[in-house]
């Protein structure tokens, strides 16, 4: 959305970068950012904010009036403060293009510039790229639960905060949700816009059928009624009266919501209702507390669920609320190097993801190799995206990103799409990233 600034920070990048500036350290300095776990039932990751992250980086300056608020903490040396003035980011990132799936320990993007510009951007860069990445993995999941069945996004009244309520939009999107409530990202983004009533709206008036009424008189392209604000069954009756109506004045009655109750009995009742009078095209929407797990088991159980509105679980991915995304320093001063912090190890050196597949175009295995090698014919994935810090080109659009989610979760086999299974996708290292690690082991 707008510019996050130099300052969307943590103090210690800060005083690390004047600690550089005053010993004269202005090597390059390649960090590598990935995820070292997977959180519970998770098997895959898709990425998603490279946009956000580099149009933040190609403008990524101190004005005055952040400057003035550094010296006021009387933190600062006044040279360094003047260093900053003329701060630019002149550095080089290979990224995944957004809509990949990726593993653990596979870089989303690699930094490498003069060490305080590629240090100075750690918080940043992990805020925006790890969240956004942890919608758009579990958005995935969701979608593939739904099993064809079109998802919009309902979560923007209680995700935390106006840009994660855009983010959201965004990811849920390239994962392939529909559509999303957010008027803002609809602007924003391009995004289709989707929504019915609530329940106040139904209480505003004399009676349900009144209500119904009158917004399939003001919406006649894109009515569905909430039907379960006093008795859903009663309620799916009245839809049918409005239906008839609608079709007598050449619409159609779009759909039914489905808010709460016994999802799987109250929604083969109301299709029933719906199918008797003649309507089998109306859609039956359920919303309420839906993520992959309540997807799947409803569906399971014989639901007659044509779409769902997924929101709260879905926007704070409450199951897995973060992502254990790290930024590590692989390379500085000409020299490979690692942390062999127990529990915290690093790979070093500047890298590349080279994905084998199958002759169907199905992932067979991921090989970590250096940035400047082949692996037979595999496919390399990570692609420079900026250089002098400067864009290289223009980002693509939703829908490209989309389709590029689409047709790589299509290669994804079948056993690491499971909800509930563990099953690692083998990520190996090529024979001389391997040998490059051994000498630092010593």
């Amino acid at each position: 959305m707008h510019r996050a600034g130099p300052l969307f920070t943590d103090l210690y990048e800060l005083t690390m970068a004047a600690c550089y500036h005053s010993l004269e350290m202005f090597s390059k300095a390649t960090f590598s950012l990935f995820i070292r776990a997977y959180p519970p039932k998770r098997n895959y990751f898709v990425a998603a904010g490279l946009e956000d992250a580099l149009r933040e980086l190609e403008s990524y300056r101190f004005y005055p009036e952040e400057l003035d608020f550094l010296a006021s903490t009387r933190r600062f040396p006044d040279n360094f403060l003047s260093y900053l003035e003329h701060f630019r980011f002149s550095g080089m990132i290979y990224a995944l293009p957004e809509g990949s799936i990726f593993f653990t320990n596979e870089p989303i993007l690699e930094v490498s510039a003069p060490i305080i510009e590629s240090q100075i951007l750690e918080t940043y860069l992990l805020n925006t790229i790890g969240f956004q990445t942890l919608i758009a993995s579990k958005a995935a999941r969701c979608v593939y639960a739904a099993q064809n069945r079109p998802l919009i996004d309902f979560s923007l009244r209680r995700v935390q905060g106006l840009d994660a309520g855009q983010k959201v939009a965004r990811s849920t999107y390239i994962a392939g949700f529909e559509g999303t409530s957010n008027v803002l990202a609809g602007k924003i983004y391009g995004i289709p816009i989707s929504g019915t009533m609530a329940h106040s709206f139904v209480m505003a008036f004399d009676s349900e059928l009144e209500a119904f009424m009158a917004f399939s008189n003001l919406f006649p392209k894109n009515t569905v009624l909430l039907i379960d604000t006093y008795d859903t069954v009663k309620g799916a009756h009245l839809a049918v009266l409005v239906a008839k109506k609608m079709e007598a004045q050449g619409e159609a009655l779009n759909g039914v919501r489905l808010d709460s109750g016994d999802y799987v009995k109250l929604s083969n009742q109301v299709r029933r209702i719906l199918d008797e009078a003649g309507h089998p095209n109306v859609k039956i929407i359920a919303t309420g507390g839906f993520d992959e797990t309540k997807i799947t088991d409803l569906l399971a159980r014989g639901a007659a669920i044509d779409a769902f509105g997924v929101g709260t679980k879905m926007g704070v991915s409450s199951d897995a609320p973060y992502l254990d995304i790290v930024y590590k320093m692989v390379h500085y001063n000409g020299r490979d190097v690692r942390k062999l912090s127990p529990g915290k190890k690093t790979l070093a050196g500047e890298k590349q993801i080279f994905r084998k597949k199958d002759e169907k175009g199905r992932f067979k295995e991921d090989v970590l190799g250096l940035r400047g090698e082949t692996v037979g014919d595999a496919d390399p994935l990570l692609e420079k995206v900026m250089e002098d810090g400067k864009i290289l080109c223009p980002h693509p659009s939703l829908i490209r990103i989309r389709e590029h989610f689409k047709k790589d979760f299509s290669g994804l086999p079948e056993k690491y799409r499971s909800l509930s299974r563990r099953n690692f996708y083998p990520v190996t290292l090529s024979a001389r990233f391997r040998a490059l690690q051994d000498p630092i082991n010593k």
